[in-house]
């Protein structure tokens, strides 16, 4: 099992987040973005550390947890029966390997790049009323040959199901100082479907692996906390019609609020984490007990497995344990007076309208790290339409083909020390945050306009709070 750090540090991180003068309380409460489980720590391995009011008692934990979801998962049949069953198709063999570093992932970055942190989300529209019975428990309705997920890997013997291939338009945007910025929007293909033609109005979604840090204390906000937020019919009248995703929750085997995925289409870490065995591993559980091989595909459905289910529910358990706890980094420079006219900026921006600053999370039975805590996430956890731009015209439960849950910001300034890179939004079409900024329409084009009309200066005092983040 691989080592990895499980105590906070900061005596030797404390000076990136107040350089200046004593810092007043407000500013000590916003630097702790995870309230007492934030960590102080701005090295590579930012994003992977435990919660810093862990209990030693409790580290072990997360470190199997941590073993289950960094190692590799092996074919059927294997002598490590606890980790094989991989495939029969498949996107990768590991959750670090999409969640890299426990971090963001990223597009291909040439045509030789693969697309390992990437995946495409697959259905066809709802058109009888069986099919539209069905979403309410599945969400989408899967492509009868392919399924909900293209997997463009497959264990021996069984052929993958085809390759992910993105090409990129330019698009100039231009400030109202003249300044101009050049976006690219992403144009998919998929070649070498290796079992036929897929159906002609098959739905297609492009997404990147989000980061880990911080679920489990979004997880804990109060169901209550977060629809007082929601105004699907605008009656305020300020354009933010932000709504809840009413998701099917399979252990309480009702509907219930959504909170993971880019459309907030899982309601809990724990069918978040077996949804995504299941999808990009290949990996059968008690909650998804069937590989996404359809009819169609006669060698997947005849490979070896690794048992039923191939992943036991305790070891779900410590992944949901170690997701749960994967620490949120503290804020920096919150007496730069650069990062306090930002800060003021993306309000004046009323950009947290949808990226809500605060929350409390109540008391919670078995989970002291995540009780009480005062948390500044950058979320509401709702959808919104986001414009025509950012469209993947697929829609999943509530959530239709334009509108995208609102993505935290915690820990975004953090990502190019993690990573290596800053692309961002869903599919990873931005490549910094301005332009990520650029690509917001529909609900957010208020905003967008108020940064497009931003002096230089301010623009820069803008980026520079999203970085202290």
């Amino acid at each position: 099992m691989g080592k990895r750090p499980t105590t906070v540090v900061a005596c030797f991180f404390v000076l990136p987040v107040f350089a200046g003068n004593e810092p007043t309380e407000a500013q000590k409460t916003k630097a702790l973005s995870g309230g007492a489980a934030t960590v102080f720590n701005t090295t590579h391995n930012a994003f992977s550390l435990p919660s810093a009011n862990m209990p030693l008692s409790r580290k072990l934990d997360f470190s199997v947890g941590n073993s289950f979801f960094r190692n590799p998962w092996v074919i059927a049949p294997a002598t490590t029966t606890a980790r094989d069953g991989l495939g029969p198709v498949f996107n990768t063999n590991g959750c670090q390997n999409c969640h890299i570093k426990d971090g963001r992932g990223h597009p291909p970055e040439s045509p030789s790049d693969n697309a390992v942190s990437l995946l495409v989300r697959l259905s066809v529209p709802a058109k009888t009323s069986e099919e539209k019975q069905q979403r309410v428990y599945s969400g989408i309705i899967p492509e009868p040959t392919y399924g909900g997920q293209l997997q463009d890997f497959g264990v021996p013997g069984v052929p993958e199901e085809g390759k992910v291939n993105i090409k990129y338009t330019p698009i100039t945007v231009k400030f109202a100082d003249g300044e101009t910025v050049t976006l690219r929007k992403p144009n998919l293909t998929i070649t070498g479907l290796n079992y036929g033609p897929m159906q002609k109005d098959a739905l297609f979604s492009v997404r990147v692996a989000p980061p880990m840090i911080g679920l489990g204390l979004l997880e804990a906000i109060a169901e209550t906390d977060i629809l007082v937020n929601a105004d699907p019919d605008d009656r305020n009248n300020d354009g933010i019609s932000g709504k809840a995703n009413q998701v099917w929750d399979k252990t309480k085997q009702q509907t219930t609020l959504g909170r993971f995925g880019w459309k907030a289409g899982q309601p809990s870490l724990m069918q978040q984490n077996a949804a995504a065995f299941n999808g990009d591993i290949g990996i059968t559980s008690n909650l998804f007990p069937a590989t996404d091989c359809t009819p169609k595909q006669a060698a997947c459905q005849k490979a070896a497995t690794g048992g039923n289910p191939e992943v036991e529910d305790k070891i779900l358990k410590f992944v949901e344990f170690y997701t749960q706890n994967l620490a949120v980094p503290a804020r920096r420079n919150l007496d730069d007076p650069q990062v306090q006219q930002g800060e003021k900026l993306f309000q004046q921006a009323q950009c947290d309208n949808c990226h809500i600053t605060q929350f409390k999370t109540p008391t919670l039975k078995e989970q002291p790290e995540q009780s009480n805590q005062v948390i500044h996430p950058y979320t509401d956890l709702l959808v919104h339409d986001m414009g025509e731009g950012l469209a993947d015209n697929r829609p999943e439960f509530l959530a239709n083909g334009k509108e995208w849950r609102t993505a935290p910001l915690w820990g975004i300034g953090l990502i190019q020390q993690v990573n290596g890179h800053t692309y961002l939004l869903h599919d990873g079409r931005a490549r910094n945050l301005m332009e990520a900024i650029l690509w917001h329409g529909g609900e957010a084009e208020a905003a967008k306009q108020r940064v497009l009309n931003m002096a230089k200066q301010d623009r820069q005092a803008l980026l520079a709070f999203l970085n202290s983040l």
